[in-house]
């Protein structure tokens, strides 16, 4: 296994089967972030990450972490708060405060740079990429992002600024995606606060195939009209 360096004048991967061990899903580098790369990427269970100053480094790691919406983890005490919430959620009002506040969100730095930001813009421009906004009153307090593929979503970044803004905010669009069909959200990699929610790990194997079915399978348009979802 060796690392791929991409072509500006293809958009074409190699197969994600190839990326290596070490570090865990390193596939290729080098390209760009224009749409149709991006588009191509996600169609293969590809996705981009980054840290400021290097190459653009491309992923699909092995295991990955998954989150069937129907096994979103409503604990007891999440479930009492949502009951009493104080937020108001809403879908795609703000793509670009939620993708900014993201990129601020990190306290050891952020991968989410200037770059990121517009190529998500475009993105969302053209109807592919989708935020969630969690508001206390008219201030943003929490939401997430990512890219839409068919009955799969592919989250990329989630933030919090109140008490269980982020778990709102995905709670949310699991009972708003699955009411139009979806069927997966990709975590691409485990952590303890998605795993608190449900998330679990599927072989890289598995989760290609959820991506070849699921992807075809279009949900009305509705579905991603500005909003409000709750």
């Amino acid at each position: 296994m060796r690392l791929i360096q991409l072509s500006r004048d293809s958009i074409a991967f190699p197969s994600p089967e190839g990326a290596l061990r070490e570090p865990n899903g390193l596939l290729a580098l080098g390209g760009d972030l224009s749409p149709a790369r991006l588009l191509m990427a996600y169609q293969r269970g590809i996705f981009p990450w980054f840290s400021p100053g290097d190459p653009i480094l491309w992923w699909s790691p092995d295991p990955r972490a998954v989150l069937f919406p129907e096994q979103f983890h409503l604990s007891r005490s999440m479930k009492r708060f949502h009951r009493h919430s104080p937020y108001r959620v809403t879908l795609n009002h703000a793509f670009e405060r939620v993708i900014g506040d993201c990129a601020d969100d990190r306290e050891e730095g952020t991968w989410i740079t200037p770059e990121i930001i517009d190529a998500y813009m475009r993105l969302h421009e053209l109807g592919h990429a989708h935020s969630v906004e969690v508001w206390e009153n008219d201030e943003l307090v929490g939401g997430m992002y990512g890219v839409a593929q068919g009955a799969l979503f592919c989250g990329e970044s989630m933030f919090s600024r109140r008490e269980n803004a982020s778990k709102t905010a995905l709670l949310v669009f699991c009972q708003h995606f699955m009411s139009y069909g979806g069927k997966l959200i990709d975590c691409q990699v485990l952590n303890a606060h998605t795993a608190s929610l449900g998330a679990i790990e599927i072989p890289r194997r598995e989760y290609l195939e959820h991506l070849s079915i699921f992807r075809p399978q279009h949900l009305a348009s509705y579905c991603w009209v500005p909003q409000i979802l709750s």
